[in-house]
């Protein structure tokens, strides 16, 4: 009786066209944050095609400018795999991008828009999707080596743009600066000993735009400084 070959694995999914790898991106079936892994595994069985795992980085190898946010959207990035895409987070941000020459392509909210990065490299202070979109502290310094990976591992860096108080909170442990000199605040410039800047801002999430915390010209004036410290 012939015996029938194993199959061969299966590759897991890509998170979006043109992916690479890279040290900071957490593993698919990442199982540091026992609370997140349960969510992740609710989400795959009820969202089937779904990215439903940590969203890696997106952005250019070469960057100069990173953006620091907060954790993934249950129906944006948890969804599409690429950081802020598919929720309204992403809007003002990719707009803003596209405006100060920051990217390419016609931002469309899905991973097959085309949109390229120029100089810029986004990624999160947690990885997953975390339930309320509101990660626990101990998730938060879980992913911290992530985030350092993923920063100091763009040689080209100087500038990080930090959306959120954990975001600058995160941003500022990982890459070797003091809390205490460098206290959150929506336009606040901040020189690390370390050699990096960070820039704060207001997240660019849908209630912050909609109460009016964020305005638009806000958050380009957050670009505007670190395209002026270039």
């Amino acid at each position: 009786m012939e015996i029938d070959p194993p199959a061969p694995p299966v590759s897991p999914p890509l998170p979006y066209p043109g992916y690479s790898p890279r040290a900071g991106d957490a593993p698919r079936d990442c199982p540091l944050c026992p609370r997140l892994v349960t969510m992740r595994t609710d989400l795959r069985a009820r969202h089937i095609g779904w990215w439903n795992a940590p969203v890696p980085g997106f952005g250019d190898p070469d960057a100069w400018l990173a953006i620091t946010g907060l954790a993934p959207g249950v129906r944006g990035a948890n969804r599409t795999g690429r950081p802020f895409t598919g929720d309204a987070a992403g809007v003002l941000l990719y707009a803003t991008l596209a405006k100060f020459g920051l990217s390419s392509g016609d931002y469309a909210a899905n991973t097959a828009d085309g949109v390229a990065l120029d100089g810029v490299f986004i990624t999160n202070a947690v990885r997953c999707v975390p339930p309320g979109n509101k990660p626990e502290t101990a998730e938060i310094h879980a992913c911290r080596p992530f985030l350092a990976e993923h920063l100091r591992g763009l040689s080209r860096l100087r500038i990080i743009i930090a959306l959120g108080a954990t975001a600058h909170q995160s941003t500022v442990k990982a890459l070797g600066g003091k809390l205490p000199k460098t206290p959150f605040g929506h336009g606040a410039v901040h020189v690390l000993h370390t050699g990096y800047t960070i820039i704060d801002s207001y997240h660019c999430s849908q209630l912050n735009t909609n109460t009016g915390r964020l305005t638009t010209p806000m958050f380009e004036a957050v670009f505007e400084a670190a395209l002026a410290l270039k």
